[in-house]
């Protein structure tokens, strides 16, 4: 009899201390609820009761969630994954943003640099004729950096600048006079330039080094702007309505049954993450291209296709084009006078004349050479940090199964029906083909807007390669815009989705930077070995907790025996 009493007590604390056995049996349901900010709490039941009307979380013990709780999950499920997908490519993001503009500054600081010596070198060797000159030589440098932000730049450019050059180096280097010579003879004189080439081979030498140089600055920047552009859409993926069910019953479906601590299996996460994130998967090969071609661009601009080189050597290029139409001054002269006539000159005015042998004697400064801060060493960096992120689309839903959501090995965890020591259904790889045997999601269609972007990259990859050689101005074809792909929409909208609800909210847990993990997708989920960031739950509580719904509908019939036994004795 007393071993009998015992074994009472023990199954009436069993049933009465696991799950729903008391009367705030969704008491620490509502707790998460509050916590998490998924609606207002009136809306939760006080005690369990039977899920008749439920479309996903369906169970056949009772259960915390109505309706409308289950239709607050299914918001809150959404936002957590978009929450979750943004915060692990804040990281890649911010390295790239940081590099673009970082990129831009220094063209712009080299832009200033290549003036400041230009007017430095004028003003020493040329005083005569600097200050006019200060005028072509910034419009010039100008154009060159309004082309590399994106704007049209004409092989023509340089050559006006020579052009307009001209009449200043012949009016007070080649012919000088007590006057300054007419605007009308200085524009036949402009006009002439290009028939009699004063300059040699410099102006083209130099249109040459711009042309390559600066297509390569500006492709540089083209290719970073539409990354950021690629991340921004593929940070507001539209999930299809298989994908928000399965995340429904992933994320909150066991809070219906009081399992607010439970954590998907690995294998099961695997499952549902790689089906919503199908379409983002096949990004992987062409955004590894993509991170291989930048790399290949770099190696490429070297010498006199890096825009640094050529800008700080552009005062060097200009003495020599102004020594080489001084040396050939006499032969100039005669042939402007044959095409203008005469100079016709403004009233004489006091003019210093120079000599050339005092301005062979001004030393120019030397090449400058690549320091800690140039925009090489700058580019380099960048590509050896980008390097980390190769795999990025390939490994994100692992990364989100390994380092958020889903339970460690060995531990029992939530297979989508009940709280299990392990997931025994397939698991299947990463990309749209492998998911036909997905037995979580089902994966209808491609999404149209991911496509959009792989076709971009496709693009900018086979420039960045060389593949396709572009004419200056025409890398605006590639249109990267806003990268706000709130407009976008791949997915469809009805009442089960709560559209009208707030998608707001705080992300649930820190990232962890991707560079630490590169799985290797295969198809069995226990060749991984996984980190968590969260502590595990406990084992007893999340089978009391599974087994409280199977036992409370038997509460009632082990206590009346137990009653009758205590009032007999």
């Amino acid at each position: 009899m007393r071993v009998l009493w015992t074994h009472c007590i023990f199954l009436l604390a069993v049933c009465c201390g696991s799950g729903f056995g008391g009367p705030n049996g969704c008491e620490e349901v509502r707790k998460v609820f509050q916590l998490r900010q998924i609606g207002p709490s009136q809306l939760l039941p006080l005690s369990p009761r039977p899920g008749s009307d439920l479309q996903v979380c369906i169970s056949r013990n009772l259960t915390c969630c109505t309706k409308k709780i289950e239709e607050k999950y299914q918001v809150a499920a959404r936002r957590d994954i978009q929450n979750l997908i943004q915060m692990s490519s804040y990281s890649l993001k911010f390295l790239i943003s940081r590099n673009v503009a970082a990129f831009q500054e220094m063209f712009d600081v080299l832009m200033r640099q290549a003036e400041n010596h230009t007017n430095a070198l004028l003003q020493e060797s040329y005083p005569s004729m600097a200050d006019e000159a200060a005028g072509p030589v910034r419009e010039l440098l100008t154009d060159i950096g309004l082309f590399l932000l994106g704007s049209e730049l004409s092989v023509d450019s340089v050559q006006r600048f020579f052009d307009a050059l001209f009449p200043l180096v012949y009016n007070h280097l080649i012919n000088p006079g007590l006057g300054d010579i007419s605007s009308g003879y200085a524009e036949c004189v402009r006009s002439s330039s290009r028939d009699l080439r004063p300059f040699g081979r410099v102006p083209g030498l130099f249109a040459d080094q711009i042309a390559r140089s600066g297509v390569s600055g500006k492709l540089l920047l083209q290719a970073l702007h539409l990354a950021i552009e690629v991340i921004n859409t593929t940070d507001h993926l539209q999930l299809s309505r298989e994908c928000r069910r399965a995340l429904l019953k992933m994320y909150y479906c066991p809070h219906c049954q009081g399992l607010t601590q439970s954590k998907p299996c690995m294998g099961y996460c695997l499952n549902v993450m790689r089906g919503c994130l199908a379409s983002m998967a096949e990004i992987d090969t062409h955004w590894r291209e993509f991170v291989h071609s930048l790399e290949g661009l770099s190696l490429r601009t070297q010498g006199l296709q890096d825009l640094e080189q050529v800008l700080v050597g552009f005062h060097t290029l200009l003495h020599d084009s102004i020594k080489h139409a001084e040396k050939n001054g006499p032969q100039l002269s005669a042939q402007v006078h044959k095409l203008c006539g005469p100079p016709n000159r403004n009233p004489a005015q006091s003019v210093s004349i120079q000599h050339s042998s005092s301005r062979e004697s001004i030393p120019l400064q030397a090449p400058i050479r690549v320091s800690e801060g140039s925009l090489a060493v700058r580019r380099r960096e960048f590509l050896n940090n980008l390097r980390h992120y190769r795999t990025f689309y390939g490994g994100l839903a692992d990364q989100l199964c390994v380092t958020e959501l889903a339970s460690r090995d060995g531990l029992t965890c939530w297979n989508g029906n009940d709280i299990v020591k392990s997931y025994t259904l397939r698991v299947v790889g990463n990309g749209i083909k492998a998911q036909s045997g997905n037995p979580e999601v089902k994966v209808k269609e491609e999404d149209p807007v991911i496509n959009q972007m792989i076709d971009k990259l496709k693009h900018i990859n086979q420039l960045l390669q060389g593949k396709t050689i572009p004419k200056l101005g025409s890398l605006d074809q590639i249109e990267t815009g806003s990268g706000d792909a709130d407009a976008h929409y791949s997915g469809e909208c009805d009442d089960e989705d709560g559209c009208g609800g707030s998608g707001d909210g705080e992300a649930k847990s820190k990232l962890s930077r991707v560079s630490k993990l590169s799985p290797d997708v295969t198809g069995d989920h226990r060749h991984h070995h996984y980190h968590h960031h969260h502590p595990p739950a406990n084992d007893s509580e999340m089978e009391g907790r599974s087994r409280s719904l199977r036992l409370t509908g038997a509460i009632w019939v082990l206590i009346l025996p137990c009653l009758h036994i205590f009032l007999a004795l």
